[in-house]
């Protein structure tokens, strides 16, 4: 097998690639601030759970949501939740990449992360209780955050549960992989 180093890959700074069907989105993660989420995040890259996912979620020019449904608009099965590390000075900035979690529990987060499109102040780190806890950044789009952007606009369905603004048709996550 091929380690890291001989790939080139930063641990610290991974960097890694979302395939959609409407184009590609790089982010450089933060393994410095955010260890246990990035390293989550690249567990479920490396176990290959994005292949063919959606995007189950999208806000105009706010925000998208994705890794949780399959191309058939079901959940997928995931690990136990991790450790919230909102409290690690991150910001829920424009471009940044951050985990979605059941906003009633702190340390909810699996396999669901959101792209932020705008700065989203009332997701940070403000406390200790589930509503001000925050939602945890652990990365920055550095190539395609138009990509996201033309996402985020596209026609919706409001396919019931957690599907309300579900991209239709859809929008899928053909692949994400580790670049560098």
């Amino acid at each position: 097998t091929v380690t890291a180093q001989e790939r080139n890959i930063n641990p610290e700074r991974p960097e890694s690639q979302i395939d959609t069907s409407l184009g590609s989105i790089t982010v450089r993660l933060d393994a410095v601030r955010a260890p246990g989420t990035v390293q989550n995040f690249l567990n479920y890259v490396n176990d290959g759970f994005y292949d063919n996912t959606i995007v189950h979620f999208v806000d105009p020019a706010k925000t998208i949501v994705a890794g949780g449904y399959s191309v058939d608009r079901k959940p997928k099965p995931t690990g136990p939740p991790i450790r919230n590390e909102a409290h690690n000075g991150l910001k829920n900035l424009r471009g940044t990449i951050a985990m979605a979690r059941n906003p009633s529990l702190i340390d909810s987060a699996t396999s669901q992360f959101f792209i932020n499109l705008a700065d989203a102040p009332q997701r940070d780190h403000r406390g200790t209780t589930a509503a001000t806890y925050g939602y945890c950044v652990f990365g920055t789009v550095t190539e395609g955050l138009n990509v996201a952007e033309q996402i985020s606009t596209a026609p919706t369905a409001n396919l019931g549960g957690d599907l309300l603004q579900t991209p239709n048709p859809p929008i899928v996550i053909k692949s994400i992989h580790v670049l560098r």
